[in-house]
């Protein structure tokens, strides 16, 4: 280290002996480093420190001393480091990875868009004319992440933008996820980051289904209609998509030979979306926002969500007898299920506060809203 670049002392620590006792305090820069020992769990001296410091402001971790290379602290036998460090919230420079995948998926949702609309593709430029569906896929999928994204910077928690999935599917993307960098702070941070996704993505589906419902039908060209090779797609719809028709007046099916707008299709994604990020296990928005509820003891009840949704599988298939491959859906998600389970959940840095009552009514109301989300048989594919 130059002369003259030497850490200087950091302002004291004021931790419970029987958490962490300090050594020496020292300022590297922007970092504030307390060498000493922990005699508390990691989680319990990095809850003590952010209450000093703040959470929106900074961010805690506990760790090995021999992790940090500071010269000046050397001479000093200590086992543990608390690094305090000023929390890094927002976007530096253009998130490029975020533009092109976000590019990539207006791409591969327009090309899903031409096969609703049953456009010919013989002119590739003409996908263009999908443009709707697009516009109602990257909508729902985007405000759903931007309420992450938004709730993060407000509890100080450094998150990246939105990164869509483009992958050629018959709606065009595995969905969209952003990427959470820094430490939740407290279960309130937990529960606000969790649930303004679907909170703000349900929003965005219901104005996309009802502008949807209003849009004309399609037509069904003659020739696919009948071709026997041709793969018909039977889409289920949930509890609220027939609540959204019956306010607007506007139907759901049509004579043979039309169908529902693909707009429509889109507000369907958004709310299948919702279900199954509302899915109460692991690090999915339901998982965050019942362990922010429930505290430690979500665990117990997470650990069931596999076998319903295995259950649910079984029923699709021998009691619903659905038809194509319908149950398939809630095989893969039990097995996601499973391994979420085993990764566990977020645990927020002070986790003994717990929420308020209105937080508690409004995560409750939320997770009502995610079942009139849900149907069975979601999509058959038929051969």
């Amino acid at each position: 280290m130059p002369e003259g670049d030497a850490p200087s002392a950091a302002p004291p620590l004021d931790l419970p002996e029987d958490v962490f006792v300090v050594y020496r305090a020292l300022t590297d820069g922007d970092r504030r480093l307390y060498f000493g020992v922990r005699l508390g769990s990691q989680g319990a001296v990095e809850q003590q420190v952010t209450r000093t410091f703040g959470a929106a402001d900074y961010e805690v971790r506990c760790t090995s001393a021999d992790s940090v290379d500071v010269e000046a602290a050397d001479d000093v036998v200590a086992r543990d480091v608390v690094v305090v460090e000023p929390s890094e919230v927002g976007v530096d420079g253009v998130p490029w990875t975020n533009v092109g995948l976000f590019l990539a998926t207006v791409l591969s949702t327009l090309y899903a868009g031409s096969l609703w609309y049953h456009i010919d593709l013989s002119n590739p430029l003409s996908a263009v004319r999908a443009w709707p569906f697009t516009l109602a896929i990257v909508s729902v999928l985007g405000v759903h992440e931007m309420g992450h994204y938004l709730f993060s910077r407000y509890h100080g928690v450094n998150a990246t933008l939105p990164y869509f999935i483009p992958v050629p599917t018959l709606i065009g993307t595995m969905g969209a996820v952003i990427r959470m960098k820094g430490r939740i702070p407290d279960r309130e941070a937990l529960f606000d980051i969790g649930v303004a996704g679907p909170i703000a993505g349900l929003v965005a589906t219901v104005v996309v289904t009802t502008v949807g419902l209003y849009l004309d039908p399609v037509t069904i060209p003659e020739a696919v209609r009948t071709d026997p090779d041709a793969v018909r797609v039977e889409i289920g719809f949930p509890p609220l998509m027939y609540v959204l028709s019956w306010l607007t007046g506007q139907p759901l099916t049509y004579p043979e030979g039309q169908a529902v707008n693909p707009v429509v299709i889109g507000g369907w994604v958004g709310m299948f979306v919702t279900f199954l990020n509302l899915i109460p296990v692991g690090q999915l928005d339901g998982g965050h926002v019942l362990r922010a509820i429930l505290g430690s003891r979500y665990e117990r009840y997470a650990a069931l969500v596999p076998g319903a949704l295995f259950a649910l599988a079984a029923y699709v298939e021998f009691v619903r007898d659905a038809p194509g491959n319908a149950a398939l859906v809630w095989v893969v998600w039990g097995v996601i299920a499973t391994f979420l389970s085993f990764a566990g959940s977020v645990r927020p840095v002070d986790d003994a506060e717990p929420l308020d009552r209105r937080r508690v009514a409004v995560g409750l109301l939320t997770l009502v809203l995610g079942l009139l989300c849900f149907t069975p048989v979601p999509i058959a594919v038929i051969q």
